[in-house]
């Protein structure tokens, strides 16, 4: 990002929609990404929930908890100072009540200094959605596979394929758009509806899984750069294998280490 640019905000996200404009997100959880992610002009970076699966090694996402969301989200802020950050909610944060959502949301922004936060679900959270956004908390919403109702939805699936499913998630969109969200992601949805449901917003849509007519489009790091070898969903495109670089440097680094090769004299102090 150009030093000189000034830093993201919400309503660019509203104007990079209306002007054509695709929106760039990412997943990051530490400053050291945060600052290269920044440097490489992203418009967004999203201290996912998926932190629990990524860093913690768990199966869901459901065990993350609101003070770990807190601690990786201000890791991100300490890192990026121009670009967008929006944290997720954890299960259970924002679903009993909108005001324990308020409070929760609350705590995120006071304590990571993020500049809003992400939820899942649609019309049954649209007074959540409301209740936050008129106290002035920014709010993404999520729709499609939402990761923490995986045991509900069966599994890791795509969404929306039968005809009332696909009418549902357009209601849903629509409910989310009028509570004020500034954006939604849709997740694991076939590429047709969401561009229908694109088509019919004037928030924009951020897709992972969902097709090229989102108005934008966010993966996991981890996923993207060749760390996380095992998951090889259809919808990844790996732009880096960066396991292989790491395992090549480390293998260096102890053969060096053995053969007494390093630290070097170069490497000492007198």
């Amino acid at each position: 990002m150009n030093a000189d640019a000034r830093p993201m905000t919400v309503p660019d996200l509203l104007a990079m929609k209306a002007a054509g404009r695709r929106i760039v997100m990412l997943t990051c959880y530490d400053a050291a990404f945060a600052r290269l992610l920044e440097q490489a002009e992203v418009d967004v970076l999203l201290v996912g929930d998926s932190v629990n699966q990524v860093l913690a090694g768990q199966e869901t996402t459901l065990s993350a908890t609101l003070d770990q969301m807190i601690y990786h989200a201000a890791s991100v802020r300490r890192g990026a100072s121009r670009v967008l950050v929006f944290v997720d909610l954890p299960f259970l944060t924002y679903q009993v009540s909108p005001t324990k959502a308020i409070r929760n949301a609350g705590r995120v922004l006071q304590e990571s200094g993020a500049h809003g936060v992400k939820l899942e679900g649609g019309r049954p959270m649209a007074a959540t959605v409301r209740a936050l956004v008129e106290r002035g908390i920014p709010v993404i919403g999520h729709l499609g596979l939402t990761p923490q109702s995986v045991h509900a939805l069966g599994g890791y699936r795509v969404q929306g394929r039968d005809a009332a499913a696909a009418e549902r998630l357009v209601a849903d969109a629509r409910a989310l758009e009028e509570a004020g969200a500034c954006a939604i992601v849709l997740e694991l949805l076939p590429s047709t509806l969401a561009a229908r449901i694109s088509a019919a917003l004037t928030i924009p849509t951020i897709g992972i899984g969902a097709g090229a007519g989102c108005d934008g489009q966010v993966l996991v790091l981890h996923d993207m750069l060749g760390l996380n070898e095992t998951f090889n969903p259809k919808f990844l495109k790996r732009y880096a294998e960066l396991g292989e670089a790491v395992r090549a440097a480390v293998r260096s680094y102890a053969a060096e280490v053995r053969d007494g090769t390093y630290p070097g004299p170069q490497h000492s102090f007198d």
